[in-house]
């Protein structure tokens, strides 16, 4: 089958970049052809406060990867239409709903290909005026809409009724590099050689004052990931501060915006000495020293969907605490290789901030943690994806 997926693919950074990559990769390994056509420039830099690219892969990019799509260029996006009429089936991969006009645009050119839409989510979790309407167009005109769990399965049903909606669990697609497909040795391709560990030092942090306890006894918590409002890092802090002296956090990624309403609660609630800042992106190729000074990640969501964390956790042998928003629990067996709580509760949350203080918990949680499959569920995937 010709296939082309539309979504973001590296330089581009993230689970979504690396979703895409990782789709591309499996689809050809199951005999298909295969192409994405990806972004030059995916939306106004002043609507992502952030780093967008990267230039370091991720992964092990997708030979046959095209970047001709611009947020300027709507003529680039009839004319990608006209070229993608060939394919049997046009995959579009939905992030934020700025990508919903270039997408039906596309869509308004394709002859006879079937299309799908992956939602990644359906709706933002912070939403912009029109977000609902772009996104019940967009669903409205697909063959098929792919989700990741029922609740945003459910979202879609309401969004677009008639529209035809498969859910399937999501499958890895880690930061890290993977052996090379056919269609990547065909082209005469290596995979960029993983480079080592460099250790923290090298990333530049902001760290608080000593904290009040010997490094060897404390238990060392990780927030990892961009950090928006919807991620309760505001409730973490509340938690902490309640939680025994010798539980520590570093959090490791880009702030939404300005970090100083998160200095000043930092401050405010006394956990100078107790919390670790280090702003800013996390390349790939440190994190594995980054959760090896971990010993726990914490995933406080108010809300979510789906989330790789849990999954990259595991793979670095590091037990997980989650809220149980949405599916973000599903990797998880609470009591064995992890610990749920209520989202957005900070007394739950304390719960077991308290239980992960215990240095035997910690080893009970390490002993429970299963062997990360990077290829796990990909053959599901590609059956819900592809059927007819």
């Amino acid at each position: 089958m010709k296939i082309a997926i539309v979504g973001p693919a590296h330089p581009y950074k993230g689970g979504g970049a690396r979703h895409t990559t990782e789709l591309a990769h499996h689809l050809v390994a199951a005999g298909h052809d295969v192409i994405i056509e990806s972004w030059r420039a995916q939306y106004p830099s002043r609507l992502y406060p952030g780093q967008q690219t990267v230039d370091v892969p991720e992964g092990t990019p997708y030979p046959r990867t095209r970047r001709r799509l611009a947020w300027y260029r709507p003529d680039g996006w009839l004319a990608e239409g006209r070229r993608l009429r060939p394919a049997d089936l046009v995959v579009f991969v939905l992030l934020t709903p700025l990508q919903v006009p270039p997408y039906l645009a596309i869509m308004s050119r394709l002859r006879g290909a079937k299309t799908a839409v992956i939602c990644h989510n359906v709706l933002p979790h912070e939403r912009r005026p029109g977000d609902v309407a772009l996104t019940r167009a967009l669903l409205r005109h697909a063959d098929t809409v792919v989700t990741h769990s029922a609740a945003q399965a459910a979202q879609a049903r309401e969004l677009a009724p008639e529209a035809t909606v498969r859910t399937v669990a999501m499958p890895p697609h880690l930061p890290t590099a993977r052996p090379q497909t056919q269609a990547t040795e065909r082209a005469g391709l290596s995979a960029p050689a993983p480079a080592p560990p460099p250790g923290l030092a090298k990333t530049p942090a902001r760290t608080r004052l000593p904290g009040p306890a010997d490094p060897a006894t404390r238990t060392r918590l990780l927030f990892f990931g961009i950090v928006r409002p919807y991620k309760g890092l505001d409730v973490l802090l509340r938690a902490l501060a309640q939680a025994p002296a010798h539980v520590t956090l570093t959090v490791a990624g880009e702030f939404w915006g300005d970090s100083t309403k998160m200095d000043n609660l930092i401050t405010e609630l006394g956990l100078a000495g107790r919390v670790t800042l280090r702003p800013g992106y996390v390349p790939a190729d440190q994190i594995p020293a980054l959760f090896g000074a971990a010993d726990a990640l914490v995933m406080p969501y108010r809300e979510a969907t789906a989330s790789q964390n849990a999954l990259l956790a595991f793979a670095h042998g590091v037990p997980v605490i989650t809220t149980t928003a949405g599916a973000l629990a599903e990797p998880v067996r609470d009591g064995v290789d992890g610990l749920t709580c209520a989202p957005d509760d900070e007394k739950d949350l304390l719960r077991v901030l308290e239980e992960i203080s215990d240095p035997e918990a910690v080893r009970r949680l390490r002993a429970g943690i299963p062997a990360v499959d990077p290829d796990r569920g990909w053959a599901g995937y590609l059956r819900v994806l592809l059927a007819g």
